[in-house]
């Protein structure tokens, strides 16, 4: 089996100015996640595709494993352009068994989720029983709709919130599908999905400057490896 990871990242942010590139403890944020999936064991090749390769070629990449920096194509470029779009041209351009995409966003990812997830994947399909993995947020809290109507809960039974039904949040740490999952569906989520849960301080996505600040304290005592 194959494996491709998918890091498409660019140049600017629009709420959190040239995060992708700034320096968390002491090296910029894309390194972080590239790490992580060098250090997983289970990636045979990386692909960038950005909009910033002078940048990332003054920065560099973490050594260890075939990372190819894609030049992003100018009608991919921009602030409203579905990743499933990207995502598609990149997979017209690298022939794998298996795609892991992933977010530099998330830069606290440990490589043993990785390889978890990768591993639940390959189970799955070989049994036919899942055509994809995405990453979640597993919910035990008493949740409203947007016009406070219990979701997930009866307020008259108070019944613990570790006994409540759990329910699911996509967190966007990672997916893992197959090009032909991909081309059926049009999305990185397949017909037949399984989910992998991440433990919360690995699931933290850095999209505000709050978020920026809560993962500099995290990384002054993180140990990524």
């Amino acid at each position: 089996m194959s494996i491709t990871a998918l890091v498409p990242f660019k140049l600017n942010s629009e709420r959190v100015p040239n995060k992708n590139f700034r320096a968390l403890n002491g090296k910029p944020l894309y390194w972080w996640v590239i790490e992580s999936l060098i250090s997983s064991k289970c990636i045979d090749r990386i692909v960038i595709n950005t909009d910033a390769r002078r940048l990332i070629e003054n920065l560099g990449v973490p050594a260890g494993l075939d990372v190819v920096i894609k030049d992003r194509k100018s009608e991919l470029c921009g602030d409203h352009v579905s990743m499933n779009s990207i995502i598609r041209d990149d997979l017209n351009d690298f022939e794998a068994t298996t795609y892991l995409m992933t977010h530099t966003t998330n830069p606290f990812i440990q490589p043993s989720t990785f390889s978890r997830a990768l591993a639940q994947y390959q189970i799955g399909v070989e049994r036919n029983e899942i055509d994809s993995v995405f990453s979640v947020n597993k919910l035990q809290t008493r949740l409203y709709t947007s016009d406070l109507m219990p979701l997930n809960h009866d307020p008259s039974q108070l019944i613990r919130t570790q006994d409540l039904a759990p329910i699911y949040e996509e967190n966007s740490c990672f997916y893992i599908f197959s090009k032909k999952s991909f081309s059926s569906n049009q999305t990185r989520i397949g017909a037949l999905p399984a989910v992998t849960i991440t433990p919360s301080i690995e699931s933290i996505d850095i999209d505000t400057e709050e978020d920026w600040s809560l993962a500099q304290l995290i990384a002054c005592g993180f140990d990524n490896r």
